[in-house]
């Protein structure tokens, strides 16, 4: 089944059902934030990814580029004991170049390190189109010589199910400086930054207007993840 993200309110007891009856359903959602453009906030799904992941037994997956996209389809298809959701952008998204970073095969684990400049004092931690942002904002940090990484993360549930060694590889505890990068509400995220991390997010609805001055506006954009970050390195430290 496929339509819009923001239209899976109106699937959500068939959505309930695939994961109550374990269904090998795949439901591929669109436009899947507000960098939709100017259909504007009744159609830009800022509640919907913790919606879709409040519901047992759901796979939400929302993969950065191309790549991990094709990965994320392997991962759908090959489960056979329940439903799979893909939260696709509508915006155009590079393809990430993979020749300095992790290959994409990381999403079958639900996260994993993506790059990083050395053991980490700041983790960067994205979904979907803004894993890029992320990396552009960790690469630049990295440049005054902090260490850095970044965590793509494009289905929680997935990293939930691996043993505790591996999570704690991709996020060691020890590590407190966390940010996320996801443009839609803070809820959940709590799990993955942590009492002292933060969270760029969207707690609020959104606007009209291009997608990319959309993005821009809410803060996801290279200037603010940098600061955003920086600070929270000083706070932390």
């Amino acid at each position: 089944g496929s339509t819009f993200l923001i239209f899976s309110d109106y699937m959500r007891p068939a959505v309930r059902l695939s994961a109550l009856m374990e269904l090998p359903v795949v439901w591929v959602w669109t436009h899947d934030s507000v960098g939709l453009g100017e259909d504007g906030p009744t159609h830009q799904p800022v509640e919907i990814y913790a919606a879709l992941r409040a519901i047992p037994h759901l796979w939400f997956v929302r993969p950065a580029d191309a790549t991990e996209t094709a990965v994320a389809w392997k991962v759908a298809l090959e489960r056979n004991d329940g439903p799979v959701a893909l939260s696709l952008s509508r915006q155009a998204v590079p393809t990430l170049d993979r020749a300095d970073l992790a290959p994409a095969t990381g999403l079958e684990r639900g996260a994993y390190t993506l790059w990083e400049s050395g053991d980490p004092e700041l983790i960067l931690i994205a979904t979907g189109a803004e894993v890029g942002l992320a990396l552009e904002a960790g690469q630049k940090i990295a440049e005054s010589g902090t260490h850095v990484r970044v965590v793509s993360m494009p289905c929680w549930e997935l990293f939930e199910l691996q043993e505790a060694d591996y999570r704690d590889e991709v996020l060691p505890p020890d590590v407190r400086a966390r940010i996320s990068v996801e443009p839609g509400v803070a809820l959940g995220w709590k799990q993955w930054v942590g009492d002292r991390g933060d969270s760029i997010a969207l707690d609020r609805f959104g606007a009209s207007a291009p997608g990319t001055t959309v993005l821009e506006q809410l803060g996801f954009n290279l200037d603010n993840v940098v600061s955003r970050a920086t600070a929270l390195l000083e706070r932390v430290s």
